[in-house]
């Protein structure tokens, strides 16, 4: 009698306690953005930014698995210290920043690789071409941001896709199919 007196008890004290929810961030645009390094007929590896990110992951972090990730980059601000070069990258040769404003990533599923590392798979969508991408990740930080006093939380994440993937062919074979691409993000609660 008295073992399911006990667990009758606990039974409605773990029902009655909140469940812990997942939580919703959104992405910082002054401290996030994604960065992209494509080889130049073997020379060099140039680089551009686009500064222009927004979007929000959902982190549980009772089950990490469940959590997701949604992206809109702007691809018309694109930097990459060259007036001329950037001209050149938003036309119909590279990014068609007229006809494609913006590229999205959605989250399809989350695998844990480590304490604070995942695989994020998804899709990336350019120039009007879904296609499936892997995101290596890892978690910088959770906590309080000084500033603001909101919770707040730092990803770092990489990943290569091959540029002719979603029919950006110009001067393939010289210029090289693989783009490596780095992204750094902060997100806030709101």
């Amino acid at each position: 009698m008295k073992k399911s007196l006990y667990a009758a008890l606990a039974a409605v004290m773990l029902s009655s306690a909140p469940a812990l929810a997942a939580e919703t961030f959104y992405f910082d645009p002054t401290h996030t953005s994604v960065t992209w390094h494509a080889g130049h007929f073997g020379f060099s590896t140039p680089s551009g930014k686009f500064a222009s990110v927004n979007g929000s992951v959902t982190l549980d972090e009772q089950a990490p698995a469940n959590s997701s990730v949604e992206v809109t980059i702007d691809t018309a601000v694109m930097v990459t210290g060259v007036e001329k070069f950037d001209a050149h990258l938003k036309s119909a040769d590279f990014f068609n920043v007229e006809k494609f404003p913006t590229a999205t990533f959605k989250s399809t599923k989350v695998t844990l690789t480590g304490k604070d590392t995942a695989k994020v798979e998804g899709t990336l969508t350019l120039l009007d071409v879904a296609k499936p991408v892997v995101l290596d990740v890892r978690l910088n930080k959770t906590g309080e941001n000084p500033f603001t006093q909101k919770k707040q939380v730092g990803f770092t994440a990489t990943t290569v896709i091959k540029r002719s993937d979603f029919g950006i062919v110009y001067a393939l074979p010289n210029v090289p199919d693989d783009v490596k691409i780095d992204i750094e993000a902060e997100a806030a609660l709101k």
